[in-house]
């Protein structure tokens, strides 16, 4: 057995994959160190909601046998993963963050996502915290309490995936999935220093994943690095009939094209919106990311602010009217954050939500235009790096704003229109980690994630957990 064996369970999952495969460390003995871990540190963080101990061994259990009888239990052999509580998990309550969710019956089936990582050999360890329905950026749950961020107990991970992203930055766990509809895995991925994966609208299925704005809505993978981001995208690719936006689109493997590098690529970073409103040092990444790259280049996505506008009056439509019968009768059952917010977006009148729709087409359109002449834009992920638990307001650019809207202004306008986005991690000097959103053309997820690799090869970019 080689020193994999004495590596803490956070080893990466390709990493440990490979240990597993050549029989130098158990998917039992990484699974029970796991396990191990999160008893013993999670309540730092406060990352799980439930951990699913009897079900990870017998995963565990299953790679080790198939090993044994000379099967290859997939590419993510024994590797521990967990997910954010709006994921169907079999034989638990699939949460949402909520608590009127509390009463529902158990899930019967796996969603989709979890359903191909088990295919590819991974071992699913528990659920994660969120905002109550995935409608925040910052994971401040009443119900559940706050996840911390493992930079900073006392800041934000950041939302609503920020369960997910805190349990890698901690290397509790190698590998997670989030959802994002206005920011949700790109935002906490950026904050808590790891990557993280928006793809496409419609390339990875969410059957089985508790809904907030169906528009909008994507999941994805957080991870420490950018070949474990590949890794488990592709184990979770295909056509999916369950999800009417899954339905007919072939998979586009991406772990196999990394080491092709950046050549060919046209970059630019995003000018004009992207570039105001945020902090010094929220800019400053993006200026390092590019001159990493080579690129001068920009280009201006036409009226960002207006696209991020009609995203809210989007989210707010479909986010109410899903939950209005329960707004009706459980209003105090609510976190009181998220429930107002809900309250709001059911007195939008149908007029705004149907010219925004038609803004959204516009809106497409024109950026499809400038990804005829480039193939990857850099900006912000967020204005600002991590704020304070229970901090209503923040200073940006000398303007006092509230703070849980504000996080996700970079990112809304770019999941309005569903992009592929890969969120890179650079953590400057004696400072929070910050982000860069390297964004290709829908599809290009490849694109992405090649200049993801690139940059994490070049040092810019670092995704190690804290522990």
């Amino acid at each position: 057995m080689n020193d994999i064996a004495t590596k803490k369970p956070c080893s990466g999952a390709t990493e440990l994959a490979a240990a597993v495969r050549d029989g130098h460390i158990s998917a039992a003995r990484i699974t029970r160190d796991t396990l191990d871990a999160i008893e013993k540190r999670d309540p730092t963080y406060n990352c799980f909601t439930a951990v699913t101990a009897d079900r990870a061994l017998r995963e565990a259990d299953s790679v080790d046998r198939a090993l044994a009888s000379g099967h290859d239990p997939g590419p993510l052999a024994g590797v521990p993963y967990a997910v954010k509580n709006l994921f169907d998990v079999a034989g638990l309550v699939t949460l949402a963050g909520s608590k009127i969710n509390r009463d529902h019956a158990p899930a019967g089936n796996d969603a989709t996502a979890i359903q191909r990582l088990a295919a590819a050999g991974a071992v699913l360890v528990g659920a994660l915290n969120m905002d109550e329905y995935a409608y925040g950026f910052t994971t401040e749950n009443t119900h559940y309490g706050p996840t911390r961020n493992p930079h900073d107990l006392a800041r934000v991970a950041g939302g609503s995936s920020g369960g997910s992203a805190a349990a890698v930055a901690a290397g509790l766990v190698p590998l997670t999935l989030g959802s994002d509809t206005n920011g949700s895995i790109r935002l906490p991925a950026a904050l808590c220093g790891i990557y993280g994966l928006k793809p496409t609208y419609g390339r990875l299925s969410r059957a089985g994943a508790a809904a907030f704005v169906d528009s909008l809505d994507h999941v994805g993978p957080f991870a420490t690095t950018v070949a474990d981001l590949a890794v488990a995208y592709d184990a979770m690719q295909g056509a999916d009939l369950a999800d009417p936006a899954c339905a007919t689109r072939p998979a586009a493997f991406a772990a196999g094209e990394l080491e092709r590098g950046i050549a060919g690529l046209r970059i630019a970073v995003a000018g004009d919106y992207f570039a105001t409103g945020g902090t010094d040092e929220a800019h400053q990444a993006v200026v390092e990311v590019a001159r990493a790259l080579g690129t001068t280049q920009k280009v201006t996505l036409p009226e960002a602010a207006r696209a991020r506008a009609a995203a809210f009056v989007i989210t707010a439509s479909e986010g109410a009217n899903l939950h209005l019968a329960d707004l009706k009768k459980r209003p105090d059952d609510f976190d009181p954050m998220i429930r107002d917010r809900l309250l709001a977006g059911a007195l939008v009148p149908a007029s705004w939500y149907l010219q925004a729709q038609r803004f959204r087409r516009w809106f497409r359109d024109r950026v499809r235009e400038i990804f005829r002449e480039v193939d990857i834009v850099l900006a912000p992920v967020t204005p600002c790096a991590a704020p304070l638990i229970g901090q209503e307001t923040m200073i940006v650019g000398g303007v006092e704003i509230p703070t849980r809207p504000n996080l996700g202004i970079f990112t809304q306008p770019i999941s309005f229109i569903g992009l592929p986005v890969v969120a890179v991690p650079i953590r400057p000097p004696d400072a929070l980690p910050l982000g860069v959103q390297v964004i290709a053309a829908p599809w290009r997820e490849i694109d992405a994630l090649r200049v993801a690799r690139f940059l994490e090869q070049a040092g810019i970019a670092n995704g190690r957990p804290v522990a």
